[in-house]
């Protein structure tokens, strides 16, 4: 289950992306998440995704 918090999100989708995906649509494919939904969660507390890092700075 993805976390509904945006700070907790946070933690979340970085591990993962870290340790499981080589990037977030791949990431999003396989939880069956909507990418959008995390994304704009996200830039909600100023983090956005990095493809290079392929983490949200």
């Amino acid at each position: 289950m993805i976390p509904k918090d945006p700070v907790m999100l946070l933690s979340f989708v970085n591990l993962k992306l870290r340790d499981y995906y080589s990037d977030l649509e791949t990431m999003c494919e396989d939880l069956d998440a909507s990418q959008e939904e995390i994304t704009e969660k996200l830039a909600g507390i100023d983090y956005h995704y990095d493809r290079e890092k392929n983490q949200f700075i």
